[in-house]
């Protein structure tokens, strides 16, 4: 009997997830109440029938249904800000976010105990792909490559959300109050040694979120948790100066030859080559004053969201 105390939290967002309850449930409790000492079930409900709920859990034994507490969101929120809400919530030792689509392998609760007890404080389950319709692909393949060029995050891109976390892991998640709708970037945010395990189940579409909706969470995540809008419009003004002083010398050209840098003949405008270096400069100097004010935003957002300066994992006297 291991003795540890293991928040187990499941988030229901699908009415398919309340059919599979009884099951998760049952599954859970018999490998829990086999091998660890204490546990219990946080479950949030983020868009299900409460009265579905009810009569899933109702029938179930009595010794089943101790260890089970339920939190019913007012309304429906991102399941990332649900799994959050629950993790709250969580009093264990260690806190486990188990997914439905593992409900009939509760052993992998055992299996990730026991990779943490080799010196790990978060554990997750590693996917070998991501099952998806192609745009969704493109999607996510640019979004990973901007996350992992322009932040100092080390997210995987085929981690499942399942994963135990240690209390010291948590306590310092749990500062971190983020509205990014992204939680993974959290967990990489706290750091602490983590590790992955491999399973043959891959990832796919959560139920009832559309392309939109990823679209927009992977600009949120984008612009809270890198410095990409800040390098592109730096490349912006860098391209703006050459395309002004390209403009520039063009103008001046076809003003002294009548021709211009693909070798057409043009006639002479009075004026024209005025025109083109004033708007030129002032464009170059529009696209300057853009990036500056980026910066600064940038420097703002940090500072409104109070993140830690620094985490200390642990201490050591000699």
């Amino acid at each position: 009997m291991r003795q540890s105390f293991l928040s187990i939290i499941g988030v229901l967002y699908a009415p398919g997830h309340v059919e599979q309850l009884p099951g998760w449930l049952v599954g859970l409790h018999a490998e829990l109440s086999a091998h660890f000492s204490d546990f219990e079930f946080i479950l949030i409900n983020n868009r299900c029938d409460r009265r579905a709920i009810d009569a899933a859990v109702e029938p179930l034994p009595p010794e089943l249904r101790q260890h089970v507490f339920l939190l019913n969101l007012s309304t429906s929120v991102n399941r990332d800000n649900a799994i959050l809400a629950g993790l709250d919530r969580a009093n264990g030792d260690y806190a486990v976010v188990f997914e439905w689509s593992f409900s009939d392998s509760p052993h992998l609760v055992r299996t990730l105990w026991e990779k943490a007890q080799q010196g790990f404080d978060i554990v997750y389950l590693r996917a070998p792909q991501r099952r998806l319709p192609l745009h969704y692909h493109l999607l996510y393949r640019l979004f990973y490559s901007i996350l992992h060029r322009y932040s100092n995050l080390r997210i995987d891109a085929h981690a499942h959300h399942t994963r135990i976390i240690s209390r010291r892991a948590l306590n310092s998640l749990l500062r971190l109050r983020e509205n990014s709708q992204y939680i993974k970037a959290l967990y990489a945010l706290v750091g602490y040694n983590t590790t992955a395990i491999d399973v043959p189940q891959p990832l796919t579409i959560e139920p009832g979120t559309s392309f939109g909706q990823q679209f927009r969470n992977a600009l949120l995540v984008i612009t809270s948790f890198t410095s990409f809008l800040n390098a592109l419009l730096g490349f912006i003004f860098l391209l703006s100066c050459l395309v002004a002083g390209l403009a520039v010398f063009n103008a001046v050209k076809v003003r002294l030859t009548n021709v211009d840098l693909f070798g057409h003949y043009y006639d002479t405008v009075p004026g024209w080559a005025y025109l083109v270096v004033l708007i030129s400069v002032f464009f170059a100097i529009i696209c300057l004053n853009l990036y500056i004010m980026s910066v600064y935003l940038s420097n703002i957002y940090r500072e409104v969201k109070n993140r830690p300066l620094y985490i200390i994992e642990s201490i050591k006297r000699y």
